[in-house]
Parts: structure tokens; C-alpha cells; sequence
């Protein structure tokens, strides 16, 4: 009874527009992660290195004088470095892709040390005009509604240029390579080429998410994209679990789940912060976060499953 009293309905109100912010950022990175992980069909776990890589990029050029929006594109780029050097491990080389995501991970750790010179650097908006920030959200209704409505009109301007781009014949054939890559092949596709393009993409979106988390959380540190690629398949099975009978009665079936993606990373942050409000030990929350994207992935087998024994049973 007295933890249940000691429970504040009005703490965990007012900390899910936080939350909910939160996960429109990492919502960016969830899109990254569903075009390798559903798309190419390619475990990247390069996520985890390239999302500190582009934060690290775009606080170090706010604090040398460059525009906050400026360093967002270019936090990007860097975000592609990473996603062609674990291509051209995987099709130049031969290694493996989970193996040569992984080196590229690793080596991205000692790049961010040497982009920040040392383990955390901090921008403050009080200094920088940043693009986004925890501030805004918390420093009235104006300002945290000009902020959600920024927000959701740059996640919808990215979920068009998405969509577009996977219409074209290029993105028709990232997703061709992702299907069957013989069979891709076999129509004149160069799949190592598009492997490499396409983590290009995957991890610029990474790295961009990681520049707006950066400037969210007002600082940069080496240790931050550390289970990222948790989160993001959280993010990306939740949305497919939740939503996916939506996007496959729509017309825009790819469209709605895209969107269906950043709604799943909002909702985990959600549900993340429930857990917290519920005073669980913060130290369990990776062992949380791991229970979540398990039960989520079991979801869809144990509902086929299911089918299949009533299909016997009639």
C-alpha cells in the first residue's frame, strides 16, 4: 500500500511529454534501422557507433560556430561514412555483415573520442540557438507546442521523401536486393552496390538522429549510441505489432508503416518512462528494454502459430 501511494499520477504526466519527444528523436534512427533490418534484410549493428558519431559531429560544430541546422546535414554525412565502410567490409572483403558492422562499431569508438577529444562534450541551449531541446518542451505550452509541431512536420517530410525514394527504380531495387538477392542479380541488379548504398542510408538517418538527440539532450558523449540497436528493433516490431493490420488495409501500406516505425519508437519511450515512474531499479532498464523487443518479435509467431493449430482443429 505505501508504494502504491507513494506512486504520483501527476510526476508521470508531466514527464511523458518529454518521453514523447524523445522518441519522435530516436524515431529518425528507428527508420534507419527498418531499412536494413526489414528492407535489406541485413542485422546492422554499426547503429550503436554511427548514432554517437553523428551527435559527436554536429555538438563540435555548434561549439566551433557552424548553425545547429547546419550540422544536421552534415552529421548525416558522417552517418553514411560509417554505413560505406561496413558495406565494403561485408562486399569488398567478404566479411560477414554482422561481423563487419561490428568492426565498424568498435573502430567508430575511438573516432568519436578523437572527434570530441574526450569522452562528453556539452552544448547548451541557453548558449546555442539549437534545433531541438528538452528545454522547449519544458519551458511552457508555446514553446512545447511550437516543438511537437516542428517536429511532426519534419517526420512527415521525412516519411514522404522515404516513401518517394523507395517508388524510384533505385529504391525498387534496394528492396528487390532485400526480397532475393539471386534473384536480383539475375535481372541485372549489382546487390553489392546496392547493400553498400543502402547502409549508406540507413546509417545517415542513424547519424542524424543522432545529431538532433545530441542537441536534445544538450551534449554529446561516447557511450550514448550504446544499445541503440535494441531500441530500434523495439521500435520497429512494435510499430509492425501494433499497426500492422492499419498499413495492410491502406492504400499506402509502406507509408503507414513507416510512420507506424516512429510511432514505435514513441510508444517504447512511453512505456520506458511508465517503468521508471513505477521506481523499477534504473539498472534493469537494458534488461527491459531486451524483454520488450523479445516478447514483441515472439508476438507475430506465437499468433501464426496459434492460427495454424485452430486451422488444424477445424
Amino acid at each position: 500500500m505505501d508504494y502504491l501511494l507513494s506512486l504520483n499520477p501527476v510526476a508521470l504526466f508531466r514527464a511523458l511529454p518529454g518521453s514523447i519527444a524523445q522518441g519522435m528523436v530516436w524515431g529518425v534512427m528507428a527508420l534507419g534501422v527498418y531499412i536494413t533490418f526489414r528492407i535489406l534484410d541485413f542485422a546492422d549493428l554499426t547503429v550503436d557507433g554511427s548514432l554517437a558519431t553523428g551527435a559527436a559531429v554536429s555538438v563540435m560544430l555548434i561549439r566551433a560556430g557552424v548553425s545547429p541546422l547546419v550540422s544536421l546535414p552534415i552529421a548525416f554525412l558522417a552517418g553514411m561514412l560509417a554505413g560505406l565502410v561496413t558495406g565494403l567490409l561485408n562486399t569488398a572483403l567478404g566479411i560477414p555483415g554482422i561481423l563487419s558492422s561490428i568492426l565498424t562499431q568498435i573502430a567508430l569508438y575511438s573516432i568519436n573520442l578523437n572527434i570530441m577529444g574526450k569522452s562528453n562534450q556539452p552544448v547548451s541551449v541557453d548558449n546555442y540557438p539549437l534545433v531541438v531541446s528538452l528545454r522547449y518542451v519544458t519551458n511552457g505550452a508555446m514553446s512545447e507546442l511550437l516543438f511537437f509541431v516542428g517536429m511532426i512536420v519534419f517526420l512527415l517530410l521525412l516519411v514522404i521523401c522515404t516513401y518517394c525514394f523507395f517508388g524510384t527504380e533505385l529504391g525498387q531495387a534496394i528492396r528487390a536486393t532485400g526480397c532475393n538477392g539471386n534473384m536480383a542479380r539475375a535481372q541485372g541488379i549489382n546487390t553489392n552496390s546496392i547493400k553498400v548504398l543502402t547502409l549508406m542510408i540507413s546509417n545517415g538517418l542513424v547519424g542524424l538522429s543522432g545529431a538532433l538527440y545530441g542537441q536534445f539532450q544538450g551534449a554529446a558523449d561516447v557511450n550514448m549510441g550504446r544499445g541503440a540497436i535494441v531500441i530500434g528493433l523495439a521500435a520497429v516490431i512494435i510499430g509492425e505489432v501494433i499497426f500492422g493490420k492499419l498499413a495492410q488495409k491502406s492504400r499506402f501500406t509502406f507509408a503507414v508503416t513507416l510512420i507506424a516505425v516512429i510511432l514505435g519508437a514513441v510508444i517504447y519511450f512511453m512505456v520506458y518512462q511508465f517503468v521508471l515512474w513505477l521506481k523499477m531499479p534504473s539498472e534493469d532498464m537494458k534488461l527491459f528494454s531486451a524483454i520488450v523487443v523479445a516478447v514483441f518479435l515472439a508476438i507475430p509467431y506465437l499468433k501464426e502459430k496459434r492460427a495454424l493449430k485452430k486451422g488444424v482443429g477445424a
